[in-house]
């Protein structure tokens, strides 16, 4: 969900036989363009911002809840930066639109928080007293929360975070997705230490137990979340062959197929993982010290905002119970649902800060994420929505005499449509068929493709097995903290993204935000296993 795109003019080739960073599902479908009295850019704007006025306004927003936690969007942010990254400047692209590259590898390797490696990028790391295999975090001034490291924490100093990607930044909320990985590994280095591993060899078991743990959440916790349920199920599922071998299968090999690596399909990426764009509230309350009741904006003018590219303060730490289904969440209160699956977008992403000279007005295209979706599907010759779900022998929606087939758009009324598992209305709770098909059978394609996945490596692995995660759930259990995997009634429960708070040490609840905004003791620990233990104990 990168607000700042502003890259139109780029298209991937059609050729079957083009194999590249990013390539098409469905080369052989003509292009979607709207009927328009002039073939101009301006035409083609006015018409998306008209078409975002009309169709996607929409300031109610509690009868639009789904019933997935807040807190998976701003993960969704997050693993959109672990796999696309687009720099192409506008010009080049202008000269030659076909060259389209994904600098950002098509993997789910948490590249995003390690770079390029401790040594090509060593400002990421903690080399204080030599390398120890840790990532720098900084502490809030006068207080034990962590920020991401930043090059300065001045008030009007350039206070850029020091990160693997900087788009993790954009918001507050991102970054603390951002910090808690970074977290996450610091522990996991602890528990190797404390196992005999030396620095450089921690940091490597570290990073492995971390990447496969996101994988496994990435599959199991937040695709499962976002695509009907039958779709999930059927485009990857591990098998198991005589002789007790394990290993993993693709359902959907005739929509997303690659010869020799994975590519990055422009369906995907401009138009069916943009679904989160529809789940941004316009505000959220933050913690109990910025207090109960008070929202902050997620984007505005004014400088209370969730807004990023700046120094993390206290009003806007996350209360992970506030945005994930935590042990400590009110029920019927907290966490804070995301908005529906529909074609309705909050204010907040219509009155967008990018145009340059009218920041925030809504006749500006660089203001309007719906406007600029569906100018970038055009310009990318993305095909109509309905002609996707005739080849996937999937039945079209029907579409209003005023309403785009543009791809985005479809899927986004397609989810809307669907209300099979909500009959009495409320937000539609996950994608539709096609946007479920499109989403899942990608994430499968890319697990897949990446010989270094634990799908690959050791295709029976799970979380349970893995020794640093079991030493560190072990630790917390007996110092009297919640496991790592527990439901949100503390019930045994699969490994979530709330097990990555946990693990980070983050704030879960209203205990460990009032505790860790204090000033630390005169001489606090640096064990990072001692401190998360503690914390954990005094929140209960």
């Amino acid at each position: 969900m990168h607000h700042g795109a502003k890259n139109f003019e780029i298209t991937a080739p059609r050729s079957r036989f083009y194999q590249g960073s990013f390539g098409r599902l469905f080369p052989d479908l003509p292009p979607w363009k709207p009927k328009l009295d002039s073939d101009t850019a301006a035409a083609l704007e006015a018409f998306a911002l008209d078409v975002s006025e009309r169709l996607m306004t929409d300031e109610g927003e509690a009868d639009k809840d789904s019933a997935i936690p807040s807190g998976y969007v701003y993960f969704g942010q997050f693993v959109d930066h672990d796999i696309t990254l687009d720099v192409t400047p506008l010009s080049d692209a202008e000269a030659d639109p076909n060259r389209l590259q994904n600098f950002r590898t098509p993997r789910l390797d948490l590249d995003c928080v390690y770079g390029l490696g401790p040594d090509a990028q060593p400002y990421l790391y903690d080399k204080t007293k030599g390398f120890n295999g840790k990532l720098r975090v900084e502490h809030i001034p006068d207080t034990r929360f962590f920020d991401l490291p930043r090059l300065s924490r001045a008030s009007g100093a350039q206070q850029t975070a020091l990160i693997g990607d900087p788009r993790n930044d954009e918001n507050a909320l991102v970054a603390q997705v951002q910090l808690a990985w970074i977290l996450s590994h610091n522990a996991l280095v602890d528990a190797a230490l404390e196992r005999g591993y030396s620095g450089s060899d921690a940091f490597e078991r570290a990073r492995k137990s971390l990447k496969w743990l996101y994988q496994w959440i990435v599959w199991h916790d937040y695709i499962s979340r976002i695509c009907a349920p039958e779709i999930h199920g059927h485009a990857m599922k591990r098998v198991e062959s005589p002789g007790g071998r394990h290993s993993w299968e693709l359902g959907y090999k005739d929509v997303y197929n690659w010869k020799s690596s994975p590519y990055m399909p422009v369906e995907f990426s401009v138009a069916a993982y943009r679904y989160g764009h529809s789940l941004v509230r316009t505000e959220y309350q933050t913690n109990i010290i910025h207090g109960f009741g008070n929202n902050t904006p997620t984007f505005s003018v004014e400088d209370d905002n969730l807004r990023g590219f700046r120094a993390l303060d206290v009003d806007r730490v996350v209360q992970w119970d506030w945005f994930l289904q935590m042990t400590s969440s009110a029920p019927g209160i907290f966490p804070q649902f995301a908005r529906g699956f529909d074609t309705k977008l909050s204010k907040a992403l219509r009155h967008l800060l990018e145009d340059p000279d009218e920041p925030g007005n809504p006749t500006r295209i660089l203001n309007v994420l719906a406007a600029r979706n569906i100018v970038r599907g055009v310009r990318l010759e993305l095909p109509a929505g309905t002609d996707v779900a005739k080849l996937l022998n999937v039945k079209p929606i029907a579409l209003g005499d005023d309403e785009p087939d543009a791809l985005w758009y479809y899927l986004l009324k397609e989810a809307e449509t669907d209300r099979a598992e909500n009959p009495s209305g409320g937000g539609s709770q996950h994608l539709g068929s096609v946007g479920s098909i499109i989403v899942a059978s990608t994430f499968a394609g890319l697990l897949k493709g990446d010989p270094m996945s634990f799908i690959n490596l050791q295709p029976g692995w799970q979380p349970d097995d893995d020794e640093l995660l079991q030493a560190i759930n072990e630790t917390r259990t007996n110092i009297g903290g919640d496991p790592l995997t527990v439901d949100a009634k503390g019930q045994p429960n699969p490994w979530t993204l709330a097990s990555i708070i946990r693990l980070a040490g983050l704030p879960v609840d209203a205990n460990m935000v009032t505790e860790l905004g204090q000033p630390p003791s005169p001489q606090p620990t640096q064990d990072l296993v001692t401190a998360r233990g503690l914390k954990a104990g005094a929140s209960r």
